[in-house]
């Protein structure tokens, strides 16, 4: 007779359910202004499995509304997003009753593409009113430099609730699929994004698409996940570049050494020797000695006057940028919890969560030029934390008989801007690590 399976964890420690937050005005009437009713008759002619979109309750625009608001108002069920639907009604769409077995067969029905697309269009609407004062004055002739500096990762998602679906008769960890992010380096706002279904997709087999978007004169900053000699050779034909870490067992000759000093090196190497395929264009390697450890960084921007050794190891440390957005997009936004277990719905998710985290990225953007700080200054998740006690703080303004003005976002968050930690501090780490750069560059400055 087999023991009683004993129980695990404290039985008073159980998952917390939180209700969803309540709805911001100043944040749909930024969606309401990038994703208008107007712009999904566009995306009519999309088409799945050789059949166009047809009228139902749950149209385009209706489900963009659901997937947007389960994302900005941190709705962790399916379920509570049809009961505000019903109530009070998702963004520009009003009150409505929907069944949860509707919303599951919809979400696994409605072309993923049309999300695709949308995405798209949002991202072309924050580029036109792209302002010139966004990039630090410290990055100004590197951003005229290059047509564009954007940064490009993969991140894997999070694995599946057993209970979704058909995925209950799969055994061991079943993860969220692959996705591919790319953002500017400056400004932190997204420019592409791509959806793999195969989790264990490498990086090297997005190479064709990031080189079809990345223009002529354009930089792309990437790990060394994306590292290869064939790689090199077609972005330097087609006059693109790139910028990554070198890897440690790759054979090399030292073709010119451009400057030098104690604590760096700017040499134009030759790669592939005893190679099968080579890598036919000469390289540049920048070597950076960080505390007791070289660094390696590697590009194929020859000339120092576009590009110098000190703005190589700064620009590539600045990689970190999309990490931030794949932590911020997981944890605070909830894209480490999946809704539901088809790959059509995981990719709805994905896109909506990116689209929302452009808006607040633009958002965050213009809180930085109101305090006069760096966008890197600015705590995108305390922004975002800071929109609760805004709405509340217009609620009561609303209910004061003597207050008739209402309050702008703006600059409520400047009058607040220390209570609601909208700044990042400068901690110790940050001065020792400029004093270090410091050290490192100065021979390069004289």
């Amino acid at each position: 007779m087999s023991k009683p399976r004993k129980k695990q964890g404290n039985p008073d420690f159980r998952h917390r359910v939180t209700s969803p937050a309540p709805s911001s005005q100043e944040i749909e009437s930024r969606l309401f202004e990038l994703i208008s009713p107007g712009t999904f008759a566009n995306l009519k002619e999309v088409k799945d499995k050789e059949r166009s979109l047809r009228d139902r309750v749950l149209t385009l625009p209706v489900m963009a509304a659901i997937v947007l608001s389960l994302v900005y108002r941190q709705i962790q069920h399916l379920t509570d997003v049809l009961r505000c639907l019903e109530v009070e009604g998702l963004l520009w769409v009003k009150a409505m009753s929907v069944s949860r077995q509707a919303l599951y067969q919809r979400l696994e029905s409605l072309p993923a593409e049309l999300f695709i697309k949308l995405f798209e269009q949002v991202m072309e609407r924050l580029i036109a009113k792209k302002n010139t004062t966004e990039v630090a004055p410290m990055w100004v002739s590197v951003a005229s430099s290059f047509s564009a500096v954007w940064i490009a990762d993969a991140s894997t998602l999070e694995a599946i609730k057993k209970h979704l679906g058909q995925l209950q008769e799969k055994t061991g960890a079943v993860l969220g699929r692959k996705m591919l992010m790319v953002v500017e380096a400056f400004t932190h706002r997204p420019v592409a994004a791509f959806f793999d279904a195969d989790a264990k997709r490498n990086e090297t087999k997005w190479w064709q698409e990031l080189q079809v978007r990345l223009p002529v004169g354009g930089l792309l900053i990437t790990d060394m996940g994306f590292y290869g000699f064939e790689w090199f050779d077609t972005l330097t034909e087609q006059g693109k570049y790139i910028l990554t870490r070198q890897k440690a067992k790759v054979r090399y000759q030292v073709v010119r050494v451009l400057s030098s000093s104690s604590h760096y090196k700017d040499e134009i190497i030759q790669m592939g020797f005893h190679h099968t395929d080579p890598c036919r264009y000469p390289m540049r390697q920048v070597s950076v000695l960080w505390g007791k450890t070289w660094y390696y960084y590697l590009t194929n921007v020859l000339d120092p006057k576009q590009l110098s050794p000190q703005q190589v190891c700064d620009l590539y440390r600045r990689r970190w940028q999309i990490e931030d957005a794949f932590l911020l997009t997981k944890r605070l936004l909830g894209l480490s919890y999946l809704w539901v277990g088809g790959t059509n719905g995981v990719q709805m998710q994905v896109y909506a969560t990116w689209i929302f985290y452009a808006v607040l990225n633009d958002l965050s953007a213009d809180v930085a030029v109101a305090l006069q700080q760096p966008l890197e200054r600015i705590s995108v998740e305390m922004v975002f934390r800071s929109l609760y006690f805004f709405e509340r703080a217009r609620c009561l303004r609303r209910a004061t008989p003597t207050h008739n003005s209402q309050i702008q976002l703006i600059p409520w968050l400047v009058e607040h801007q220390r209570s609601m930690g909208l700044v990042k501090a400068i901690r110790r780490r940050h001065r020792r690590n400029a004093a270090r750069s410091l050290d490192i560059w100065a021979s390069a400055l004289t």
